[in-house]
């Protein structure tokens, strides 16, 4: 695929995206937990109240779970080992993330305020994370077990609860709601991972996908709604969302040859991620109401994790040779132009859409680009 121009057809969508959406503007405030120099931060999840977790990490690789609430940060340590992150904050403040224990193991983990950190063990395995809290506490993530596969798991009343798989031999949780029901991704019969949505007392069931071979499911909010990202037929990823009838493909409101991840949804419905194009920066988008807009990339997010029901959009942000946590609003900054600029851009536009359907005709990208691994191996994959 061209660089140029899948770049530029990219650029074209979003001078109709920004400059249709109503000035709201970034998150104020510095980037970052407040870390020394030469550290790195990110953001992973903020309920409405606007506490955020996420996790600072040191020069030399340690990773510290922090909660950030009133421009205060605290450190919720560890279960005896070095590392530690926080992945996950339900409305009351309780949060779940992984920390290494004494023997160096990952082990999921909860904490509130009063009882500290503790860790929510294993299904028989040696390790354990969590990434997801609904309003009762439950938590869900995955989970090794005694024969070195890894499993999704929920705990009820603290214990963890197996979820199974769709026929093969791993599977991992990445979000639950209120009721229970959890999404996530696990591997079917014949080895290729799937979507999964699993409700109480109900084996896990596949979530349609968009006619590839390999699917995830990342959120799920209180309607049922789930969100998340599949491979198409032509090997691209495209972001959606699914009711539990009709699977609605947000990747197709955006430019082709562009790869699309969604990351989370709020209680409205509205649905955070990311959009790719080999060799280029990943910028955050947003889809609500039927439609998609995209930040522009000085503002918006490298790595774009939750989706708050507030409407705030965390994850991180690069300031420097760093990455530092931060926050933007759900609606894309507007972008003034003058009647000449757009003459312009509606002739870059025409003239990219003319080139990049002369492009597809002749070439085809790789399956896996780079950049789309890195954002994959950041946000799906432990």
């Amino acid at each position: 695929m061209c660089k140029t121009s899948l770049a530029a057809a990219l650029s074209a969508a979003l001078i109709t995206t920004a400059l249709a959406a109503p000035h709201a503007g970034a998150a104020q405030g510095r980037a970052g937990f407040g870390e020394l120099p030469g550290e790195s931060s990110q953001a992973y999840d903020a309920n409405r109240s606007g506490q955020l977790v996420g996790m600072i990490e040191s020069e030399d690789g340690r990773r510290r779970a922090v909660l950030y609430e009133y421009g205060k940060v605290t450190e919720l340590g560890t279960l005896g080992g070095s590392d530690s992150e926080a992945r996950a904050i339900n409305a009351s403040g309780m949060i779940t993330g992984a920390a290494q224990n004494k023997d160096g193991r990952w082990r999921a983990f909860v904490y509130e305020v009063k009882k500290g950190m503790t860790d929510l063990g294993s299904l028989g395995g040696g390790g354990s994370s969590a990434v997801a809290i609904n309003a009762s506490g439950q938590v869900v993530g995955h989970s090794d077990l005694p024969n070195g596969d890894f499993h999704a798991f929920i705990t009820q009343d603290g214990v963890m609860q197996d979820l199974g798989t769709l026929g093969g031999k791993t599977s991992y949780a990445a979000g639950v709601n209120t009721a229970g029901i959890v999404v996530g991704t696990a591997q079917n019969s014949d080895g290729f991972r799937r979507a999964f949505v699993a409700t109480p007392g109900r084996p896990m069931r596949e979530v349609p996908g968009l006619g590839g071979r390999i699917s995830m499911a990342t959120a799920i909010n209180d309607a049922g709604l789930v969100a998340g990202a599949a491979e198409t037929p032509d090997r691209r990823w495209h972001a959606y969302i699914w009711d539990g009838a009709r699977t609605i493909d947000i990747g197709a409101l955006l430019p082709k040859g562009v790869n699309s991840f969604a990351t989370g949804i709020n209680a409205a419905g509205h649905v955070a991620g990311s959009v790719t194009a080999e060799g280029y920066q990943p910028l955050t988008f947003v889809y609500k109401d039927g439609k998609v807009s995209v930040h522009p990339r000085e503002a918006g997010l490298y790595l774009t994790s939750k989706i708050s029901d507030s409407g705030l959009v965390v994850g991180s942000k690069f300031t420097g040779q760093r990455l530092a946590a931060y926050a933007v609003d759900e609606t894309a900054p507007e972008i003034k132009a003058s009647p000449w600029d757009w003459v312009i851009r509606i002739g870059i536009a025409a003239g990219v859409a003319f080139t990049a359907w002369r492009v597809r005709r002749r070439t085809a990208g790789p399956m896996f680009p780079s950049s789309q691994v890195k954002v994959i191996a950041n946000r799906f994959i432990r």
